[in-house]
């Protein structure tokens, strides 16, 4: 039996991951960002231990969270599931002066990997749009580029992947995966979603909880339970850290070396 947290919870694919793994038999701490959502999540998943809360679009949120966290004690895997959409019509800034899309796919994700107890298992939600995703990582934050919404989707999506590699470079005794669900009609995938929605949270479950060698593995990238090729920059070591050094910039927060 394993002790999984699920960020992005109260509803879509992270919902549907949380009811899968209790079915098998395992723990699930759920998240929301308010507490209304909360409870909404509560209701929605019986038999959830708890559910942490806050918002992954501010700094200050997230790291309370990762004390929140730590404070319920150890975990087998943690799933970073939470993640906005690609249909911003502009640059939306958070607290922080930040795009809410890369505070929430991006930098999120590594504050909570840096503060957060270390779990046995990291499992990183990416999207097939990651392919398109910029490896020059000059302006992450869009600070200087004209705003395009899908692209700066598809870059956060690129950036969950180097992170779960990054990750699994750095901590050989974690194994850090990511996947792509597939395009599935979630609230942000929309209606028109041709994948089956059914599988976009399976793989996801299998990563975090499943004894199949092929669920024990690091460093690799899946869509349907079964590896894919991600964009080689992903394996490029040099953004990797690139990446890594960003986010300490903009969050104030150090990934663990080891």
């Amino acid at each position: 039996m394993a002790r999984v947290f699920i960020t992005g919870s109260a509803d879509g694919l992270g919902r549907m991951a949380a009811l899968l793994l209790i079915e098998q038999g395992h723990k699930v701490v759920l998240h929301a960002r308010s507490a209304e959502r909360g409870r909404q999540a509560l209701a929605a998943v019986p038999g959830a231990e708890t559910v942490v809360i806050g918002d992954l679009a501010s700094i200050a949120q997230t790291r309370k969270m990762a004390e929140q966290v730590n404070a319920l004690g150890s975990l087998d895997s943690v799933i970073h599931n939470a993640g906005m959409g690609y249909r911003e019509p502009r640059r939306i800034a958070t607290e922080d002066g930040l795009p809410q899309v890369f505070a929430v796919n991006t930098l999120a994700p590594y504050i909570l990997t840096a503060l957060m107890q270390r779990p046995k298992r990291l499992v990183y939600l990416s999207s097939g749009l990651h392919q398109a995703g910029d490896a020059n990582l000059k302006d992450v934050a869009w600070e200087h580029r004209p705003w395009r919404g899908q692209q700066a989707y598809s870059d956060t999506k690129l950036h969950d992947v180097l992170l779960a590699f990054a990750i699994a470079r750095r901590w050989p005794d974690v194994f850090s995966n990511a996947l792509e669900p597939g395009w599935v009609a979630t609230k942000m995938g929309g209606a028109g979603a041709t994948d089956d929605l059914d599988q976009g949270h399976r793989t996801q479950v299998w990563l975090a909880a499943s004894d199949d060698p092929g669920a024990m593995v690091t460093g690799k990238y899946f869509y349907h339970m079964k590896l894919r090729t991600p964009n080689p920059s992903a394996s490029d070591a040099d953004r990797q850290e690139e990446l890594l050094a960003a986010c300490k910039r903009f969050s104030g927060v150090e990934l663990p070396s080891k």
